[in-house]
């Protein structure tokens, strides 16, 4: 009976996957998420369900539109995977509750703020205000949550960003951090509490040096721009948060504090 509940989730997980891809093509450019249905970005023609079967479609055509043979992006089965692994290590984790079902909104949505932000170099609105709005709600259904430490959390992940973009812009005389960056803070903040908020500033904060180093030293729009997006970083440490969070946040305190 478990095994069959595992592949249910895992299934579900690509299935939500593909959905998400809709959304990371569609949502940067102001179009429907749910009107049309699929089509090829290349030929425009619609993409029949024996074709948008998640992972199994990509593999069987050879990663190619059936009709004009364009190359499908490896954006799509990948995404497609992650969910598949994020739902299943979240059912893992926290079984049928409302604690998965808030991780399973909250993990989606980063995916989905990853990959436009990646290319676009934005968050979009249309998740991040929402998404505060719905942290603040699950805060009252999950007891780890807590609608104070949700509040406060909010309050921190949002004030704090917003502190660091005035100080970042004052320093550097341009803008280090967009109302975007402002608003994920503070939907992080609502789902995951003051402390965990603060874990994951510090590491997204140290993801982001590392390899905002390394890519200074290979990339030259880099190194000409001088600007790489942070809503990566944020996803990345987030989802170390929710994993990890209270291991990493014990282990720096008996490391460092000692207590």
């Amino acid at each position: 009976m478990s095994f069959i509940l595992y592949i249910f989730i895992i299934l579900f997980g690509l299935a939500i996957g593909s959905f998400l891809n809709v959304c990371i093509y569609r949502i940067p450019s102001g179009k429907s998420i749910l009107f049309p249905s699929s089509f090829c970005p290349k030929c425009k023609k619609k993409i029949f369900f024996r074709d948008n079967i998640p992972l199994l479609s990509y593999i069987l055509l050879k990663g190619r539109c059936r009709n004009c043979k364009t190359k499908i992006s490896v954006r799509y089965p990948l995404v497609e995977f992650l969910s598949a692994i994020l739902f299943f290590s979240i059912f893992l984790k926290s079984g049928f509750s409302w604690e998965s079902l808030a991780y399973v909104f909250l993990g989606s949505s980063l995916i989905v703020i990853f990959f436009i932000d990646l290319k676009h170099r934005i968050i979009p609105d249309v998740i991040t205000l929402p998404g505060i709005g719905v942290g603040l709600v699950f805060s009252f259904l999950v007891p780890e949550m807590n609608v104070v430490n949700s509040l406060i959390g909010l309050l921190v992940g949002g004030g704090l960003f917003f502190l660091f973009a005035i100080l970042g812009e004052a320093i550097f005389k341009k803008e280090s951090l967009g109302g975007g960056d402002i608003k994920l803070a503070g939907m992080l903040g609502a789902f995951l509490g003051w402390e965990k908020i603060f874990l994951v500033f510090f590491l997204s904060a140290i993801l982001g040096s590392i390899i905002g180093i390394i890519f200074m030293f290979f990339s030259e729009e880099v190194r000409k721009k001088k600007i790489i997006p942070f809503g990566p970083f944020l996803a990345i440490a987030t989802f170390l948060g929710i994993f990890w969070g209270e291991k990493l946040i014990r282990f720096y305190l008996e490391t460092f504090i000692g207590f």
